[in-house]
């Protein structure tokens, strides 16, 4: 039993993916009955953000990060200036991915964390940034709606549900964009709970925190992680 115990144990430290910033290939079977993960087939690789917050304050006032526990922190007010000084936009701390991208397959993991009482802000968006004249500045927003939910900015009647009873509980956020189809895949705690097309051709990146608001908003992440194919 010892034998099967060190040649076990040596397998999975030659062959076992790592993560804390090398690169992961999710490839391995689920068990028997169980659902494939979101990420089976594609590869965790390194991200890069700096955090836009209200320009008049310091980074302190609306953003922590708890390394123990690789938590990011940020909060909101609805009184707060824009993160630039002259701009005109909502206000907001958010986590401005460098990561910018126009072919290919990318996917935003990460573990959602809403304070109740938040509403109104959008926790994670698909930003256009180079995009043709007259299309919209994003290819999806998540926002949290007052009936203690998350759903998709800009459909109808009230917004495509994304995930019910959000807040303050930890739950599980995929977002996986096909940028040569077109194709938006939206996963909670590892379930297909949204497929849609993006506004076309653009380069684009990730954000995720909080923009926009009634009142204060708060949401966590932790666990952030980015995937490619």
């Amino acid at each position: 039993m010892m034998n099967v115990i060190l040649i076990f144990s040596l397998v999975c430290l030659l062959f076992g993916p790592t993560v804390n910033g090398a690169a992961v290939n999710a490839s391995y079977e689920a068990a028997d009955g169980a659902q494939d993960p979101p990420t089976i087939g594609w590869t965790q690789v390194p991200f890069s953000y700096y955090i836009q917050k209200p320009w008049d304050l310091d980074l302190s006032e609306r953003y922590h990060y708890d390394a123990a526990t690789d938590t990011h922190t940020m909060w909101v007010y609805n009184t707060d200036k824009p993160f630039k000084e002259g701009n005109t936009t909502d206000p907001r701390t958010e986590m401005r991915w460098y990561n910018e991208y126009s072919t290919g397959e990318h996917m935003w993991e990460a573990d959602v964390y809403i304070e109740e009482g938040s509403v109104g802000s959008s926790v994670m968006q698909i930003l256009r940034i180079n995009r043709p004249a007259g299309t919209p500045a994003t290819d999806i927003m998540l926002v949290v709606h007052p009936d203690n939910t998350v759903r998709r900015y800009f459909s109808d009647p009230n917004g495509a549900l994304i995930k019910s009873n959000v807040y303050n509980n930890w739950w599980n956020l995929k977002v996986a964009h096909n940028a040569d189809d077109g194709t938006i895949r939206v996963y909670a705690d590892d379930e297909l709970v949204l497929t849609v097309e993006d506004r076309g051709p653009a380069t684009r990146h990730f954000k995720n925190g909080v923009y926009g608001v009634e009142g204060r908003s708060e949401t966590k992440f932790r666990n952030l992680k980015y995937w490619v194919k």
